[in-house]
């Protein structure tokens, strides 16, 4: 998942449109064509209390995204909610244009719905001044593997980074990489890859208050993990060039044997995609099991062209309507409701299942605590420099995660 860019320019004043009486909803291309269309009926459905259109729908492309959401914040004819990148809402929030949804969490817990959430993902949306958004969906990052090519090859899933090495070893004698990944411009799985072996050691790139704190001994002793699996090839030499379609093709071929990827794997694969399974999470060398997860979330603006009640309204309205997606199988995200995680029609795919109840709980995001600066991190350059510095194998981890901290730390936002 793509954040904002560091160098996006800071929102003016909000603009002087008019409060509308419609709820305007911008929404992200979370599935295929098909999704647009039900989220545009979902929204449509919904009714003010004298029966009149709530709310219109807008699908926003991923590409300069947020370029048009501060240009129409700033204009005064922006979202009064949107769904967006996961880290969207923290910047924004610095900039002043969150309307945070504390009002939203007290109605759920007035409700009696204080288990509503899978555990940890609602906290993961609190700062200092009050929540910035409500959690939605989660874009997970799993293990998967290739039964056919484990069995012809009598490999054993692995369950710890020894067995991971064990397994890479016996999967390349056969011709396979056992650790597929890919690091070419704009495809951020090698990076993603790499802080899910720091998060699964116990490391992280921020520490609990959300400073950054790369120079760890587990984070050394995660990348030097990383490098291992480059100098033993169990890791593809080429992966620095490899676009996101590159790897898929690599894991439809069968040449990619085992790798980190997002839940909805099996559907991009394809023909093939039912030789995938999922395996449990490794336990790291201290006995640390960890993920790296987004978590996906509905963001309500400040501006004179939205009514916050209004708003907030409609943001319960569209969470009772959430399930519609999975019934539908329009989305390959996991929910973050209890309700959909226990429905039939997350248990038609098993595999779905068990990364709800063994992934999710020892999942985490970059920090525990959101700021600003994860935003600007997030897909930024220096993450990028970090993966293809230590995916060449040329700089020793402490040297690289330096260079990260120092890069993280002097972002000014």
């Amino acid at each position: 998942m793509l954040g904002a860019a560091a160098t996006a320019p800071l929102l003016s004043a909000c603009g002087s449109a008019t409060a509308s009486r419609v709820v305007r909803f911008w929404d992200m291309p979370w599935g295929p064509p098909a999704y647009s269309g039900l989220a545009e009926r979902v929204t449509r459905g919904y009714r003010t209390a004298d029966g009149a259109r709530g709310a219109s729908y807008q699908s926003v492309p991923w590409n300069n995204y947020y370029m048009t959401f501060a240009t129409g914040i700033a204009a005064g004819k922006g979202p009064a909610i949107s769904t967006g990148a996961s880290f969207q809402a923290f910047l924004f929030e610095q900039q002043g244009a969150i309307h945070h949804a504390d009002n939203v969490v007290e109605h759920l817990h007035a409700a009696g719905a204080d288990d509503v959430f899978l555990p940890g993902v609602l906290d993961t949306m609190r700062t200092a001044d009050g929540y910035v958004g409500i959690p939605w969906q989660l874009d997970m990052r799993v293990l998967w593997y290739n039964k056919r090519v484990l069995d012809e090859t009598g490999t054993s899933v692995p369950t710890d980074w020894d067995s991971l090495l064990d397994a890479g070893r016996r999967l390349k004698k056969a011709g396979h990489y056992a650790y597929g990944t890919g690091a070419g411009a704009g495809n951020t799985a090698g990076t993603q890859m790499l802080i899910g072996l720091m998060l699964g050691n116990g490391g992280g790139l921020f520490d609990p208050d959300g400073n950054p704190d790369c120079v760890t001994n587990r984070n050394i002793e995660a990348m030097d993990f990383a490098q291992e699996l480059v100098k033993e090839k169990i890791i593809d030499p080429a992966c620095l060039g490899y676009s996101a379609d590159n790897v898929l093709g690599q894991w439809k071929s069968g040449e990619v044997a085992m790798g980190i990827h997002d839940s909805g794997l099996p559907s991009r694969v394809g023909d093939t995609g039912d030789l995938l399974d999922v395996a449990s999470p490794l336990t790291g060398p201290h006995g640390d099991k960890g993920a790296l997860y987004y978590v996906n979330n509905l963001m309500m603006y400040k501006s004179s062209g939205t009514r916050p009640a209004a708003t907030e309204r409609f943001l319960r309205y569209y969470l009772q309507h959430l399930q519609t997606y999975w019934d539908e199988g329009l989305i390959t995200a996991l929910p973050v409701l209890k309700s959909i995680a226990d429905s039939e029609a997350l248990a038609r795919d098993p595999r779905q299942v068990k990364i709800v109840r063994e992934w999710q709980p020892i999942s985490r995001t970059y920090a525990e605590r959101g700021t600003a600066r994860l935003a600007a991190v997030d897909g930024g350059s220096a993450l990028y420099r970090f993966t293809q510095t230590i995916l060449r194998g040329d700089t020793g981890p402490r040297q690289a995660l330096t260079t990260l901290q120092k890069s993280i730390a002097s972002i000014a936002l």
